[in-house]
């Protein structure tokens, strides 16, 4: 029996593995909003968007070269479903501070708000095991998919929970 286990590690891709293993919170399950200050210092109540529409989180920090690379997916997902989704950056409290976001994001501004988990509550309530992990709850609130890491599709998975963008129909005027 040992050796077909370790034949199967040597023929199964790591990646395989690695996507098979379920990370953070569970799908299906129904978090609790929570209060998170923004990085401009005002607070936002997500209980304002849990169960009301559907959200998308990204567990973040500055130093995050995945975070970095996820950024193209993160901003064309906002530009497409913005209208339909929330969408938070949550700033993990490790190796950054409030300034140091400030900062980097006067550089290089993501078109969504950016809340500081200065106590780790967020982290905890959602299992964020790593950065660059994000998660989408659906329109009731419920964890819709979880990911990590830079071979995400997250538009295709916000397409799964919302589905598509709505079609002009042929009377409307094209827009100007």
């Amino acid at each position: 029996m040992v050796s077909l286990v370790a034949l199967l590690l040597v023929l199964v891709p790591a990646r395989a593995i690695v996507a098979q293993t379920r990370i953070g919170i569970e799908r299906g399950a129904q978090p609790a909003p929570l209060v998170l200050e923004s990085i401009a210092g005002d607070r936002v109540d997500l209980a304002d968007s849990f169960g009301k529409r559907p959200v998308v989180l990204q567990f973040w920090a500055t130093w995050c070269p995945k975070c970095k690379a996820l950024e193209p997916q993160m901003i064309a997902a906002q530009e497409e479903f913005g209208d339909r989704v929330d969408f938070f950056g949550i700033a993990v409290a490790v190796g950054q501070n409030p300034e140091r976001i400030r900062k980097h994001l006067a550089e290089h501004p993501l078109p969504f708000p950016m809340l500081w988990d200065d106590n780790g509550e967020a982290t905890r309530r959602f299992m964020a095991p790593t950065t660059s992990y994000i998660v989408i709850l659906d329109d009731e609130g419920r964890v819709a998919y979880t990911g990590v890491d830079t071979g995400q599709d997250v538009p295709r998975a916000i397409r799964k929970v919302v589905g598509p963008a709505p079609t002009q129909s042929a009377s409307e005027p094209p827009p100007s």
